[in-house]
């Protein structure tokens, strides 16, 4: 059965899978949601004797419907081969009680490579399959990790550039050099001063620009996305849920259609909506555990219904977690909603209005296949450390607010289920926070320094991705304000003429006369 995709915010918008890849967001500023979650249509059994290429096929297909099985197996072939460097791509680890997920064994090693390595060629399939003339130009803020592994899948590919915003002061020092050193004419990095919600405000403000829009089109270009608003990010993520159930099954360490909890540190909601997403097509999720970090928004909706960003934003040692609009909820408010583009897109303006919402207690029950919870900064570098003591694992920043978030569920409910914890990111990321937390920190060495020092305590090899960057060249030096975004962009795509860029650059107080706004003197 085809599956549509209607916008969250409007009646009557309804397109195929392929076009919803190309456009990314809705015109209309809403998110592109399935018609109906499709249910598996192969047995656990079955599952469980696939490796994750063929779990990926099996997937996707019910998703993409407009896509050709041959077209999903090309796309699916060229994302998840050699650059990842374990066969089973996303393996599980059992520590402590749980098992842990590893979704960082691609070429940036966090998880959104899982996606970000097949986005690309769903992309070009599509504008081939919809006769796209225009070069695509994929627009992304990240918080630390989307941004490389976008750079790093859509470096080189012919008929797209790239343009990624993040937080200057907001990423750890090994995300940064990840990105500022991206080789590839048709990519930029771009620091803006402000928080991740800046990045993320401006690239959607970007695209819902209809003058800017009209302006692109008159010169061949067309935006899309590569966070997870595009539906192309998003369904990728549903198939690592449904490979760790079949391997859990394959392994025994389950039956068939016994039901396990999945536990997700969570910013902007893609990963944990993939799982919920999972669950409704028939997978035996029991809770779905969304652990967030001092930046607690998520923890006090599920608890409230109340959604408000109007509080203090906190830099914490978990970064990509550090959001206050997690943009990817939006969907589950449509669903909660009935399905009711109206109601969810008056809720929508009142949290770009007046910063929050809440939801009717009809919705609130909607919701009642989610748990919530946060970890301090303290609690998630005693989780790295308990860990490390007790089994020698060692987990990154992100990884721990997940794992000290399902203890304290599991103090809470006493449910003693097994738990899939999703760990997002290697612990070689964020070096010198995990170091800290096992209590081998030294503020004389430097990150690369740490990085040494923690291959020889976990015996774990230091990952490509990291050696690469020791000595690479930084080739990535923009900065600009929130407000310059566009501006930005239109450089890079070369729309403005020579004569009014520098008559704006001009009128700029802290810049020369000749030099873009943003760019550092």
């Amino acid at each position: 059965m085809e599956v549509l995709y209607n916008s969250t915010r409007s009646r009557g918008i309804s397109i195929k899978a392929s076009q919803a890849i190309l456009q990314g967001l809705s015109e209309d500023g809403g998110l592109f949601v399935p018609d109906h979650i499709p249910a598996l249509d192969r047995s656990l059994e079955e599952l469980a004797q696939m490796d994750y290429r063929q779990v990926a096929i099996e997937v996707m297909k019910l998703y993409l419907t407009d896509f050709t099985e041959e077209e999903l197996k090309g796309c699916i072939e060229k994302a998840y081969d050699g650059k990842f460097d374990t066969e089973r791509i996303a393996p599980l680890r059992e520590a402590g009680g749980a098992y842990y997920l590893e979704l960082f064994h691609g070429p940036t090693i966090a998880f959104k490579d899982m996606a970000l390595s097949i986005l690309p060629h769903l992309m070009i399939a599509a504008a081939r399959k919809n006769k796209v003339k225009n070069e695509i130009v994929i627009l992304t803020a990240t918080s630390g990790d989307t941004g490389k592994a976008a750079l790093a899948g859509f470096a080189g590919v012919e008929g797209t550039r790239i343009v990624v915003f993040y937080p200057k002061d907001g990423v750890s020092a090994i995300q940064e050099k990840q990105m500022v050193t991206q080789k590839g004419e048709n990519t930029l990095v771009v620091g803006i001063r402000g928080n991740f919600d800046d990045a993320q405000t401006g690239v959607k403000r970007i695209f819902a620009d209809k003058e800017l829009a009209k302006e692109m089109e008159g010169k061949g270009f067309q935006f899309s996305s590569a966070n997870s608003i595009n539906i192309g990010r998003l369904v990728p993520q549903i198939c690592y849920y449904v490979y760790a159930y079949g391997t859990l099954l394959r392994e025994g360490k389950i039956a068939a259609g016994e039901a396990i909890n999945v536990v997700v540190p969570t910013g902007n909601f893609g990963n944990i909506l993939a799982a919920f997403y999972a669950k409704n097509m028939g997978l035996p999720i029991g809770k779905l555990i969304c652990a967030s970090n001092e930046n607690k928004v998520l923890y006090d909706f599920f608890r409230t219904g109340d959604y408000d960003r109007n509080r203090e934003f906190v830099l914490t040692s978990s970064p990509s977690m550090d959001i206050l609009i997690s943009s990817n909820l939006e969907r589950l408010v449509y669903l909660s909603a009935g399905n009711d583009a109206d109601r969810n897109r008056a809720f929508m303006e009142s949290l770009g209005g007046q910063g929050r919402y809440e939801i009717t207690e009809d919705m609130k029950a909607a919701l009642s296949d989610f748990y919530g919870n946060y970890a301090t900064e303290k609690e998630a570098a005693a989780e790295i450390r308990r860990l490390y003591q007790d089994c020698g694992y060692v987990i990154d920043t992100h990884t721990a607010v997940a794992s000290g978030v399902y203890r304290k569920y599991v103090q809470e409910t006493g449910d003693m289920a097994k738990a899939v914890i999703a760990s997002t990111a290697s612990p070689y990321k964020f070096t010198r926070s995990v170091m800290g937390a096992i209590g081998r920190a030294d503020g004389a060495k430097d990150d690369f320094e740490l990085v040494d020092e923690l291959a020889r305590l976990s015996g774990v090899k230091v990952p490509r991705a990291v050696e690469e960057i020791r000595t690479a060249p930084v080739l990535h030096e923009k900065q600009c304000e929130t407000a310059q975004m566009k501006d930005v962009v239109k450089e890079f795509l070369g729309i403005y003429t020579a004569h009014r860029l520098n008559l704006q650059c001009a009128q700029t107080a802290d810049r020369q006369p000749g030099t873009f706004p943003g760019t550092p003197l």
